[in-house]
């Protein structure tokens, strides 16, 4: 059977061969129910008065399959819901913020995790939302606007230089990454990423977590996540903070289990803490892949 990713990875996937078949199936269209607008049940009510199947998630009340293409449906545009994939909704249920809270999620756009960051803060609080491109702005800004998100300000900064006149609650470091974890939809990555760009990415990422960390006041909560399987962006990028901060990880506390993240890899070795830090492959929750680590300032 051909892969559709390095071999280098056959030793840290669980399941090969159901993780290659899942990678070669088309993805499911999945929709976040965006309660600032829309009640899941009514919702559903009225999507399947329309004929349009509807499969509920059992791990997340606000998530569920739909069995055609979204976009263009009247919902979609009146803000009811965000499409995305069900994996990319783990990091802000990690994160849970709370109404009233600081929030900064440190690389926004385009707005999926933003606005369901807004959306369990109740539109209460304060939910900055950073993003240095300024063409990447626009379709942020599009998306706060057409769910509704009140609470939120966009700035423009490089992440690893946000200023540091204020200290936040809760921090979310999605962190720009070689988008492994997206070879489904992406077939341009059916063959992995290249080895420099992943290692030019793990230079950035470990800047950015960094800085998100010293962002946090004391007793924060920082979550790191990817998109990618490359351990050089992921575990060894929360080694370098560890490394480098008095920072502590701790269990994630999500609704599906995933799988511990590395305690070794080619000739790095983690540490023990690591384990709590998780991963998460196209198989599991017929999505894509990723990686998230929470992490308490103490």
């Amino acid at each position: 059977m051909t892969t559709l990713v390095p071999d280098r990875y056959r030793a840290i996937i669980p399941d090969w061969e159901a993780f290659v078949a899942a990678c070669g199936r088309p993805l499911p269209t999945v929709v976040r129910v965006n309660p600032l607008r829309a009640d899941p049940e009514r919702l559903a009510e009225r999507l399947r008065s329309r004929g349009i199947g509807i499969q509920r998630f059992p791990w997340h009340d606000l998530l569920f399959t739909v069995d055609r293409p979204a976009g263009a449906m009247i919902e979609h545009w009146l803000g009811h819901f965000y499409i995305q994939e069900s994996v990319q909704a783990l990091p802000a249920i990690a994160l849970d913020p709370q109404p009233g809270e600081r929030v900064l999620d440190l690389c926004a756009a385009p707005g999926g995790k933003t606005t369901q960051l807004a959306a369990q803060m109740a539109n209460r609080g304060t939910l900055v939302a950073n993003e240095p491109s300024g063409k990447r702005q626009m379709s942020l800004l599009a998306n706060i606007n057409r769910l509704g998100i009140l609470n939120t300000l966009i700035t423009g900064y490089r992440g690893e230089s946000f200023p540091m006149h204020s200290s936040y609650d809760r921090i979310l470091l999605d962190a720009p990454c070689s988008g492994e974890g997206t070879l489904r939809k992406e077939p341009s990555l059916a063959g992995g990423a290249a080895r420099g760009a992943v290692q030019r990415l793990s230079r950035l990422q470990r800047r950015l977590i960094v800085r998100a960390y010293d962002l946090l006041r004391p007793g924060g909560t920082l979550v790191y996540s990817t998109c990618t399987f490359a351990p050089e962006e992921n575990e060894s990028v929360i080694a370098h903070l560890l490394n480098e901060r008095d920072a502590r990880l701790t269990s994630s506390d999500l609704p599906v289990s995933g799988h511990p993240a590395l305690d070794r890899w080619e000739t790095a070795r983690y540490p023990e803490a690591m384990r709590r830090a998780r991963r998460f492959y196209p198989h599991d929750l017929d999505s894509g892949g990723g990686f998230l680590a929470r992490i308490k300032h103490p």
